[in-house]
């Protein structure tokens, strides 16, 4: 495919984060596994309002901090006309956009596309969780090679609940997987992964944080002392004990960007537009036959 240019589309609001890191040394990393041609700029969205144009082939837009919810922030508006744009642009034309939108930015599509309820949580949902597959959750080729259920990062305030399931048919979209069962509490479970399109895709929780690099951020004296002060010793231990566990996030981080990025660079489809190839070659075939 040549050179395939990135855009990561930075939602962190000037604020030092992990993400970030863990996003770019995703690129790189199949960058030198895959021997691709692969270039990336970097956007301050909520800092500076910057805006990438349409010349990208692939766009990742990070999680972040503060409200999902609408405001009157600058770089609102422009952000929502290109994730129109990048649309648009695969309904017209052959050569495709990939976008993948971690957390935050999940959270701003499902509401710019009223594709569910999204909502500030009773309290904050922090740890390395349990996700669970459903529907087509189970044959997308995001989640292929990831056990049932899988784990992975959740750290959020507000949260995507009750998917609209007219609206997701209308878009051609699907759920692929829901945060933990939990039957003692009568809350709807939130929508952890959602297939928009063929060539775009996101999840609510965070599939590029990487366990060597986490491990050391909860490591230090400083936030080891705020996660034990805000949620327990007890879910620090486990916190940490989960980062050394290769079956955990290891597994997650090793599986869902740098899966989404090879299919790009080898330039697979979803399994969803593979069947319906299939299912059209299929249909052709018996009409021609006598």
């Amino acid at each position: 495919m040549g050179l395939l240019k990135i855009a990561v589309l930075d939602m962190n609001n000037n604020q030092a984060n992990e993400g970030m890191r863990c996003i770019l040394q995703a690129i790189r990393n199949v960058q030198g596994k895959e021997a691709a041609q692969l270039a990336f700029d970097v956007f301050n969205v909520r800092g500076n309002t910057e805006i990438p144009d349409l010349s990208y082939d692939i766009y990742i837009s990070s999680g972040g901090p503060g409200s999902p919810l609408a405001s009157d922030e600058p770089w609102e508006r422009p952000y929502f006309q290109l994730i129109d744009q990048l649309f648009d642009w695969n309904r017209r034309n052959d050569r495709k956009k990939f976008v993948f939108l971690i957390c935050h930015s999940f959270q701003l599509v499902v509401r710019h596309l009223e594709l569910g309820t999204l909502s500030k949580r009773r309290s904050t949902s922090f740890g390395i969780f349990p996700m669970h597959k459903v529907g087509e959750g189970y044959v997308d080729s995001l989640l292929a090679g990831l056990p049932e259920p899988f784990y992975a990062v959740d750290s959020r305030d507000y949260q995507v609940t009750t998917p609209d399931k007219q609206r997701l048919d209308s878009l051609g979209a699907s759920v692929l997987c829901l945060e933990k069962s939990r039957p003692h509490v009568p809350l709807d479970r939130a929508v952890m992964a959602i297939r928009f399109s063929d060539e775009v895709v996101g999840t609510q929780f965070h599939p590029e944080a990487d366990n060597e690099g986490m491990l050391r951020y909860f490591l230090s004296d400083e936030k080891r002392s705020q996660v034990i002060r805000n949620f327990g010793q007890q879910k620090y231990d486990e916190m940490v004990n989960y980062l050394q566990d290769p079956d955990k996030i290891a597994l997650t981080e090793s599986v869902i960007l740098p899966g989404f990025l090879r299919q790009v660079i080898q330039g697979q489809r979803s399994p969803s537009h593979i069947l319906e190839q299939l299912v059209a070659s299929e249909q052709l075939f018996e009409q021609e036959q006598p």
